[in-house]
């Protein structure tokens, strides 16, 4: 199958990768146009042992990391986007790590390949992205958490990347009361609590009256999962590494989503 076919599908995601890295499209067309030419005079570049989209973005990063080329249009694109000036501020390496999991997808082991780097120092390299971030949009975090080891150390995680937990609660009036006293940045949120309350009622409650990023971690996903719309940004299934809180909370709060489930029926805990 020739190489343009392969690659084809997956370009307009490149496009959007490379505009993350760039900050504005028409930086990030004008990589992916190069990259392109590259394949064309030499196809042998992308590597057929790979799956295309993986080769095709380890091609790309090749691209990027050894050429000293500024590609971006001076006046042609608008603004960038809170999102594009936050990322412009991490750190170029984590920066692609990050980007490659949270944003196009890819595992460990794919982003590793793609940067090729061993997945431990593709760990580190996300784990550097979290800091960064953290230390961009540091804020204060409400656990809605009934088992006391999981609370505990889902505040240490977070602690570890620079935020503040100003609240547990083990239960559906703890949480709503935690939120009166203090609106928090971000909230962790179990389902089934500890007097047979619900989590999500808590969520529902909350989003109400404001707008915060909520990441749901729970051991049953099938209760939010059900696939009818809305269904949450970010979910997390127990039992959970905490690397993986790390990047998903990373995530919530570099892209400042919230999570709405006004509209779904209510969930008996």
């Amino acid at each position: 199958m020739p190489m343009t076919t392969t690659i084809a599908p997956h370009l307009p995601y490149l496009r959007r990768f490379a505009r993350a890295l760039s900050g504005t499209q028409g930086a990030g067309d004008a990589y992916v146009a190069a990259t392109l030419e590259t394949l064309i005079e030499d196809p042998s570049l992308v590597d057929a042992s790979l799956e295309p989209r993986v080769a095709l973005y380890r091609t790309f990063l090749n691209l990027w990391n050894s050429v000293d080329l500024n590609l971006k249009p001076e006046a042609t694109d608008a603004q960038p986007l809170a999102v594009d000036r936050k990322l412009e501020s991490i750190t170029p390496m984590p920066r692609q790590a990050f980007l490659l999991c949270s944003v196009e997808g890819f595992s460990n082991g794919e982003a590793a390949t793609i940067l090729n780097v061993d997945v431990s120092d593709l760990d580190t390299l996300i784990d550097t992205a979290g800091h960064e971030i953290a230390a961009q949009v540091a804020t204060d975090v409400l656990i809605i958490e009934d088992e006391p080891m999981i609370a505990m150390d889902l505040e240490s995680i977070v602690e570890g990347l620079g935020h503040r937990v100003t609240a547990t609660a083990r239960t559906y009036d703890e949480a709503v009361k935690a939120v009166r006293r203090q609106v928090p940045g971000l909230v962790l949120a179990d389902i089934q609590l500890a007097d047979g309350s619900s989590g999500l009622d808590a969520v529902n409650e909350m989003l109400g009256s404001i707008e915060v990023p909520v990441i749901f971690i729970t051991a049953y996903p099938d209760r939010l999962l059900t696939g009818e719309r809305p269904e949450p940004a970010f979910l997390i299934t127990k039992p959970y590494q905490p690397d993986t809180v790390k990047a998903i909370v990373s995530q919530a709060l570099f892209f400042e989503r919230r999570a709405q489930l006004r509209d779904r029926p209510s969930v008996s805990a």
